[in-house]
């Protein structure tokens, strides 16, 4: 059964493989990293759980049973109770569910551990899935934005409760 686990350095070679896989599945929905990241990953890590320790963000990582990553799910920008959503899951593991159960366990933590009120997250017209996603995962569509020139919603959830 997947784990959702917050970012560690050991999570390092998995998380690259992962981004090295899906790098041309990713590109069609959102914008390309570039090859600067996979060039300078070890120091974009180091970067990523510095960020993390100040509370400024929070990473997780879905991992399988082997140790691989299928997906990953990242509280961005945390300020004053609310954060910005984004998430990714590898091709393999699209169609199962798995971005919607990381999704709302990230909403859990993002309340229950972090102590979040508000979660906004975005997602290009195009990209049904991760509509999908917003939606089942109790989002609200707030408006429209445009996501590296393409056009996009943005979405809220409240996490009281």
């Amino acid at each position: 059964m997947p784990e959702l686990q917050r970012l560690t350095p050991d999570h390092a070679p998995a998380l690259l493989e992962f981004e090295r896989e899906n790098r041309a599945y990713f590109a069609r929905s959102v914008p390309d990293r570039g090859d600067d990241y996979f060039a300078r990953f070890d120091a974009r890590h180091a970067a990523l759980l510095a960020e993390q320790e100040t509370g400024g963000c929070h990473f997780h990582l879905l991992i399988d049973d082997d140790g691989e990553v299928l997906g990953r799910f990242n509280l961005v920008d945390v300020a004053d109770g609310a954060a910005d959503l984004g998430y990714r899951v590898a091709e393999r593991a699209a169609g199962r569910g798995l971005a919607t159960a990381g999704v709302r366990q990230v909403c859990d933590l993002a309340r229950d551990t972090y102590g979040l009120v508000r979660l906004t997250a975005s997602a290009t017209l195009d990209n049904a899935g991760s509509l999908t996603v917003l939606r089942r995962a109790g989002f609200t569509p707030v408006g429209e934005v445009l996501l590296d020139g393409r056009p996009g919603l943005r979405h809220v959830r409240e996490l009281a409760g």
